[in-house]
């Protein structure tokens, strides 16, 4: 599969009450510089925020002269599946990230995610908050504990060695991510576009260390258990059924396993 030329990132942004760091995550963005001087194209969704997360976008529009930014608002709030879909759908350039309007992903590393699809090495490249060197806030013991299992799940159904299935940084051949038929309205996108993606003939998906400097609750994050339930469900729903049914069966074994290994522990302590 030949990789074309890039000459345009387009930059998905799905925005949801992020009136206090949208413009600095702007900043960040305009402040990249891209290799081989490729043009950045910002697709900013606001789906529908309840905050000033309007106000703060149309400020910095007028402040910032010849910004990048193709600014959409959702009609309601749809999820950011959803806005995510809208900014797949507008998007001009050769390849697509989506970014988060937090500060947890760090857009310098663009250019990182960028090199495999440059030497021509890859089609779809994703940032893995789980391996290399680079920084990575300490937080929630569960919630890594339950990214790690989704992967692992997602990864036994697609037969891909992903490493950070749910990660934000995706970094997909734009054309080939548009003729996908992509349904999932909330976090459900990303076990979704994983399990489409893998069954692309002869595609290329390549993996790099990212950093992390992830969100508290307290902090604005908003993804939660029910998410969680609703990903597991997605790996099923867009699988085959044959590899989901012994996924299924592996996955029940490997349950018991754990909880019987956990079990001693307690016992033994």
């Amino acid at each position: 599969m030949e990789t074309p030329l890039i000459t345009k990132l387009s930059i998905v942004i799905p925005a949801y009450n992020e009136g206090k760091t949208i413009h600095l995550i702007l900043n960040k963005i305009q402040a990249v510089e891209l290799p081989n001087n490729i043009e950045k194209e910002i697709l900013l969704i606001n789906d529908c925020s309840t905050d000033n997360t309007e106000d703060a976008i149309i400020q910095y529009m007028n402040d910032v002269s010849g910004t990048n930014i193709k600014y959409y608002k959702q009609n309601k709030n749809l999820g950011k599946g959803a806005a995510i879909h809208k900014g797949i759908a507008e998007a001009t350039g050769e390849f697509l990230i989506i970014q988060d309007a937090d500060l947890e992903y760090n857009p310098v590393e663009y250019n990182t995610l960028l090199k495999p699809i440059i030497d021509g090495f890859a089609d779809v490249v994703y940032g893995s908050r789980f391996i290399g060197g680079n920084p990575h806030r300490i937080l929630f013991f569960w919630h890594s504990i339950g990214n790690k299992l989704l992967t692992f799940f997602s990864n036994m159904n697609t037969n891909l060695n992903l490493t950070d299935m749910e990660t934000c940084y995706k970094l997909f051949n734009t054309k080939m991510l548009q003729q996908l038929k992509l349904k999932e309205k909330r976090f459900g996108f990303e076990p979704e576009v994983t399990a489409k993606i893998a069954k692309i003939d002869n595609v290329r998906i390549y993996e790099v260390g990212i950093s992390y400097y992830g969100r508290t609750f307290a902090d604005g994050k908003k993804i939660n258990w029910k998410d969680g339930i609703r990903a597991i469900y997605c790996i099923v729903k867009y699988n085959p059924v044959k590899t989901v049914i012994n996924t299924i069966t592996i996955s029940v074994l490997f349950s018991i396993f754990i909880a019987f290994l956990y079990l001693i522990l307690r016992f033994i302590s």
